[in-house]
């Protein structure tokens, strides 16, 4: 079973060529000025996340885990979350987003499947998850069992393109292609 990375099922979701451009036939990708923004985005939130108490995820207290490797055997999947909060006896997958919007699809289910991560490697369900964006806005997210099969169908998807060789067709919306890495190869 090929190995993939949570990364992929967002990027599947965003625009089925970035997976094409990545295992069918591999090019040197460009980091763009979006890219590069949401990694310094990324260390600022990271430290001002340590300072803060658990009061916006309406938790009383907690610990936080930052940059937890993970992997599931079982999925073939592998990827490193932002932060994962144990409260209570739970775990609560956190994703940051640099984005004044609500959360897209893809970055739902890139939080979903986190999620599974975290329900294997603690042995036990994760039913929430948190996506934070900009300004501090704090989505909550259930993990439903549809969404967890979504997740399983999407891995399958992915697995059949690249075992197929297959181009996918180009996004519908124009406007993804803008500032993607891949637009001089698309």
């Amino acid at each position: 079973m090929l190995k993939l990375r949570v990364t992929d099922i967002k990027q599947y979701l965003y625009c089925p060529r970035i997976i094409y451009f990545t295992y069918v036939c591999p090019v040197q990708k460009k980091v763009t000025r979006k890219m590069q923004y949401g990694i310094e985005a990324h260390l600022e939130l990271d430290q001002l996340e340590k300072r803060r108490t658990f009061k916006r995820y309406n938790f009383k207290d907690g610990e936080r885990k930052f940059h937890a490797r993970l992997y599931s055997p079982r999925l073939g999947l592998e990827g490193k979350l932002d932060m994962h909060i144990l409260s209570g006896g739970d775990i609560f997958p956190v994703e940051f987003k640099h984005s004044s919007q609500r959360p897209s699809l893809n970055h739902k289910y890139q939080l979903i499947a986190y999620a599974m991560l975290l329900e294997d490697e603690y042995n036990k369900p994760v039913r929430y998850g948190f996506i934070y964006i900009d300004q501090g806005q704090i989505i909550p997210l259930e993990i439903t069992p549809n969404a967890r099969v979504y997740v399983k169908e999407t891995l399958h998807k992915i697995r059949f393109l690249v075992s197929r060789e297959l181009m996918p067709d180009k996004a519908r919306e124009k406007g993804k292609c803008i500032d993607c890495e891949y637009r001089n190869f698309c």
